[in-house]
């Protein structure tokens, strides 16, 4: 019995069925890009207006996509915001400086930052109400503290310990003068704040174990 397909059309039909040998790699996953766009959109938002006045609508607007979309992926601005930003603490190299002086140092460094870094403290308001915010708060701290910490840490067994005692006193003078706005805590003067401070970093740091 003849065949009832003619042969060039069988031909075309393999040559259809067959991937081009020379075909390009497939395009990244459309939601890797719409993410990829929102996360982009909103550091540059938060930069500019700050994390307050930056909005949802915003950043969507910049990224040109619905507002809907940053919402599947993130959830809420805090979630964004936790995903966007990126801290570098600039953290000073402790053995440069005598050993008695490690706290006073790193107590000094932290004060600048805070004040002259509006977006590390809106992750601090932020790691306060929610989950992202908390853990890239963690993930910053972890990366950057316990190097610096473990420099000077008389016994590296203990270095996870004093650098969340460090952080504990780092981050509760934040919480309490930039954030919650203690009236005590707010007007205590720069050389105050380190006074108090510095020799409890300070012994959190080199002191023997207790």
């Amino acid at each position: 019995m003849p065949d009832s397909q003619p042969e060039a059309a069988r031909v075309s039909a393999a040559t259809a069925a067959s991937p081009a040998p020379d075909a390009p790699p497939p395009s990244p996953r459309r939601s890797d890009a719409t993410r990829g766009a929102i996360l982009d959109a909103a550091r540059e938002r938060f930069a500019a207006d700050g994390y307050e006045r930056a909005t949802i609508r915003a950043v969507a607007r910049d990224a040109n996509i619905d507002p809907s979309m940053v919402m599947r992926y993130y959830g809420s601005k805090e979630g964004l915001f936790a995903a966007a930003v990126s801290v570098d603490l600039k953290l000073p190299d402790l053995t440069a400086f005598a050993r008695e002086d490690v706290g006073r140092a790193l107590v000094t460094h932290f004060l600048d930052m805070w004040e002259e870094n509006e977006v590390l403290t809106a992750l601090l308001r932020v790691g306060v109400t929610n989950q992202a915010g908390a853990e890239r708060m963690q993930t910053i701290f972890r990366d950057q503290l316990l190097p610096v910490a473990r420099a000077v840490c008389p016994d590296p067994e203990q270095m996870p310990a004093r650098a969340a005692l460090c952080a504990g006193q780092l981050l509760g003078l934040a919480l309490t003068r930039y954030v919650l706005r203690f009236p005590p805590a707010v007007a205590l003067t720069r050389q105050e704040a380190v006074a108090w401070l510095a020799p409890t970093v300070q012994r959190y740091l080199t002191a023997p174990h207790p």
